[in-house]
């Protein structure tokens, strides 16, 4: 029954089912997504994938992640901290007295990196004596070594290469026991302590000497 201008038309069976038909509210049926709508979001992926692979070798680029191991740094990095270093810090500049770096290990390339304090700059005299560390006959003031070193030394350090130390002097393997470290070797300066999250820190690098005594 359909309502008019004058009143109300009755409709057969029939009539009534095709009415009802035509006025019902079909939902249309899913369209898969067109071969155009696959392309797109493949180019989405690679792209995304392309922008993570640029930004990881950027971050590894200008920096590195190291793990200290041992306790050859004590107290100023413990066993088992996860260090930030920064690459690029003698791109544009050399070491200075006081800088911990990381370096590849002078005599095995294949054994673990390491990380100590640079003493002695290329030229630079450096003399370990009687529990004190002399650069050019001038005694370094270090609040920062666990215990002053039990050992003896003295050597002129070569061009292009590093004298460095532990500050845990004497449970360190460093310069005193195998020499030098060379420019090519140093991987960057450490700067931040960055795990455990309760021990995170800027890392304190000391001027020990003016760069030119």
């Amino acid at each position: 029954m359909r309502g008019g201008a004058r009143g109300f038309i009755i409709l057969s069976p029939m009539e009534a089912i095709l009415e009802e038909l035509t006025t019902e509210n079909i939902a249309p049926e899913p369209r898969l997504p067109s071969s155009g709508m696959w392309v797109r979001f493949f180019l989405d992926v690679v792209e995304t994938i392309l922008l993570a692979a640029i930004l990881f070798l950027v971050i590894n680029g200008i920096s590195a992640r190291v793990r200290v191991e041992g306790t050859s740094m004590v107290p100023s990095l413990q066993n088992g901290e996860f260090v930030l270093v920064n690459r690029l810090a003698y791109r544009f500049g050399q070491p200075q007295r006081g800088d911990i770096i990381v370096f590849h290990h002078p005599s095995d390339q294949n054994q673990e990196d390491l990380i100590k304090r640079v003493i002695g700059l290329p030229g630079d005299t450096v003399r370990v004596d009687g529990g004190s560390v002399y650069v050019n006959g001038v005694v370094l003031k270090e609040e920062y070594i666990a215990a002053a070193p039990a050992y003896t030394d003295q050597q002129v350090v070569p061009e292009g290469q590093l004298y460095v130390l532990g500050d845990n002097r004497n449970s360190s393997s460093d310069s005193h026991a195998w020499g030098f470290v060379l420019y090519k070797d140093v991987i960057g300066k450490a700067i931040f302590i960055y795990w455990p999250l309760n021990e995170l820190a800027l890392i304190q690098h000391v001027e020990l000497l003016p760069t030119n005594p």
